[in-house]
């Protein structure tokens, strides 16, 4: 079995969520010994698919004229769509029947969680969806004293001085509203949020809202590259994921793995595999984040770290890998649809 990982539009995607996930997918292959390529004029027998572009739609095809196995990942809902870029909200109908139209072609669907699959289970979708997390690398993502003082010393945070952290595009959807309050109403601690995203895409709600000078605590220091965002997860004290509607939450897994305290938002994807109190604390609105936020960050809460990591390490790769495996093998067995 050799496997195409295909990579077309990489360079777009490459800073996200899926980008990492196609990393993930790749370090998967290596840990399995499976054969695989990223060059479409190879011989493979499945093509892994990640993106909805034109491009992927085109791989798609391709291989079904060749008679290939097309696996096709769902990383997009139009839930998760809704309350992103500017005139996201008009055209997510649209985007619901084209990444259904996308995710038929292949002869199966990965998703990320199982609200993710309850959720497409709802499409109409003519081909098996599966559950399987993203994973992560918890050998990387590893917490460090050396990690924490590289990154006190890049932003120049003094030890004593208290860092709340997030990552994510500069959305309504991912909180960055709700943050930038909290962050005007905690002066005492510094506000970190990392990512990028094009301000010609940046509703003029949010553009504003991050425009606000009287705010010193808070810091957009854009997207930051794997090293340093372990860096930033060690070097902090809290990582605050404000998001309203996921599929799964990389950074999430990533915090978790570099044992950092965690409090999120209370969302029906979050109420199935991380406990409350147990894995991580949950708040609901926004006096409930700030009570919480100083609980956790003046240690007058239990530390749930370890029972955090514990999670993470349920999904690192190498386990992540072996149900992989059973879904392309799966996969080999379906009928291809003309």
């Amino acid at each position: 079995m050799k496997v195409l990982l295909y990579e077309g539009s990489l360079n777009l995607i490459n800073k996200s969520g899926i980008g990492q996930a196609i990393r993930h997918q790749r370090k998967s292959l290596e840990h399995l010994n499976i054969a695989h390529t990223t060059n479409h004029k190879e011989e493979f027998d499945i093509v892994h698919l990640n993106t909805i572009f034109l491009n992927s739609l085109f791989m798609s095809w391709l291989a079904k004229r060749k008679g290939k196995k097309i696996v096709y990942y769902a990383h997009s809902t139009m839930e998760d769509f809704r309350n992103s870029f500017i005139g996201s909200n008009i055209i997510a109908p649209f985007f619901k029947k084209w990444i259904s139209y996308c995710y038929n072609k292949g002869d199966i669907i990965i998703t990320p969680t199982e609200y993710s699959k309850s959720i497409l289970d709802t499409y109409g979708l003519r081909r098996p969806v599966y559950s399987l997390s993203n994973g992560i690398d918890t050998q990387f993502f590893h917490r460090s004293v050396e990690a924490r003082d590289r990154f006190r010393k890049k932003y120049r945070i003094n030890n004593h001085k208290k860092v709340v952290i997030s990552v994510g595009h500069f959305m309504e959807r991912k909180g960055i509203d709700d943050f930038i309050l909290l962050a005007k109403q905690l002066p005492d601690y510094q506000f970190y949020w990392f990512g990028h995203t094009s301000m010609n895409l940046v509703p003029v709600k949010i553009k504003r809202a991050m425009q606000q000078e009287d705010i010193p605590n808070l810091h957009f220091p854009g997207f930051i590259n794997r090293e340093e965002l372990r860096d930033a997860y060690c070097g902090s004290d809290l990582f605050l994921f404000l998001t309203h509607e996921e599929t799964e939450g990389i950074v999430l897994l990533e915090a978790l793995a570099a044992k950092l305290p965690v409090l999120v938002r209370d969302i029906p994807i979050y109420g199935q595999w991380l406990e409350e109190n147990v894995h991580v604390y949950k708040a609901k609105q926004l006096p409930s984040f700030k009570k919480q936020m100083i609980e956790i960050l003046e240690n007058e809460v239990p530390d749930l770290t370890d029972n955090g990591y514990e999670l993470a390490l349920e999904k690192d790769i190498v386990n992540i890998s072996k149900r992989l495996l059973d879904l392309y093998k799966i996969s080999n067995k379906s009928v291809n649809s003309k």
